[in-house]
């Protein structure tokens, strides 16, 4: 057990211990730590992802551009075990600089492909080439984009805050943890406040903003992330937020969107890989609360 107090010493030291889940690939430099190239396929859309919340946003987006009926959106999903440090390959480096997934490959022009990263640029990298869930009302578009950077501000505090210091952290700290859960309380009252005014973040319409602040509210809410922080943050205190978590989670393409590249959980809530709309066969998308 460390000391209840720290001293930090006058220079940080790289070869310092944080222990913790995830103690065995932090580094803090960037960039390759092995040579391997990514897989590659056929569709438009090459996705490098895990079913994390932030992976899940650009899942859900593609899934729901395909159920609106663009085909030019099919994508070829390849699972990335940030677990085994695959984000730090040199084939996903060069996708993502940054190492963190969702990482996406367009190359719907076969002469030009370019990568996209971070998962708010993705999503909006697709509203605008498939003109889908962004308005063009720059009063309702400004609203749009507020909540989706809203989310992307938001979710460090919820995952690396929170989920880090109560869930995976080596040891428990008081002051840590009543700070981020301070903070991600907060951030449901805003939303469940919102939400109480309009039927979805943005307004009327189910717009990029649900996209991308679904994945990480829904978790909370079904108590599906960070062991019993449900429980602990009194999650079941905001309705607003819980009657939008179930109307997006009816979602046909949420609930596919919601299993690609997800490698735990019952086996058929799982697809470690996907290529085309066949692949969901004989797969339980379920409604009720998300995987």
């Amino acid at each position: 057990m460390a000391d209840a107090t720290y001293t930090p010493p006058a220079v940080w030291s790289a070869d310092t211990v944080s222990g913790g889940r995830f103690a065995n690939i932090n580094r803090p430099t960037a960039g390759a730590r092995e040579d391997k190239a990514l897989p590659v396929g056929a569709n438009p859309f090459q996705l490098y992802s895990l079913a994390t919340p932030n992976g899940v946003k650009a899942t859900i987006m593609f899934e729901e551009l395909i159920e609106a009926g663009h085909s030019g959106a099919e994508y070829d999903a390849w699972t990335i075990n940030i677990g085994d440090g695959e984000q730090f390959t040199s084939g996903f480096v060069g996708v993502n600089p940054n190492s963190k997934i969702p990482a996406l490959l367009d190359q719907s022009d076969p002469d030009a492909p370019f990568r996209i990263f971070e998962s708010g640029a993705i999503l909006f990298h697709l509203a605008e080439k498939f003109g889908m869930f962004i308005p063009t009302d720059p009063a309702a578009r400004a609203e749009v984009l507020s909540w989706v950077f809203w989310q992307v501000a938001s979710g460090p505090f919820m995952g690396g805050g929170f989920g880090h210091f109560y869930a995976y952290a080596p040891e428990k700290y008081e002051y840590p943890i009543n700070r981020y859960a301070m903070e991600t309380k907060r951030i449901f009252d805003v939303a469940d406040k919102r939400l109480g005014e309009s039927r979805f973040l943005a307004g009327d319409e189910y717009t990029l903003a649900d996209i991308a602040n679904y994945p990480w509210l829904a978790p909370f809410v079904a108590g599906q992330i960070y062991n019993d922080a449900k429980t602990f943050l009194s999650i079941d205190e905001y309705k607003n937020v819980a009657r939008w978590v179930a109307e997006i989670g009816a979602r046909p393409g949420v609930q596919r969107g919601r299993i690609v590249n997800k490698v735990w959980g019952d086996e058929d809530t799982q697809m470690r890989e996907r290529h085309s709309p066949a692949d969901f066969a004989g797969k339980r998308l379920v409604t009720s609360a998300p995987q």
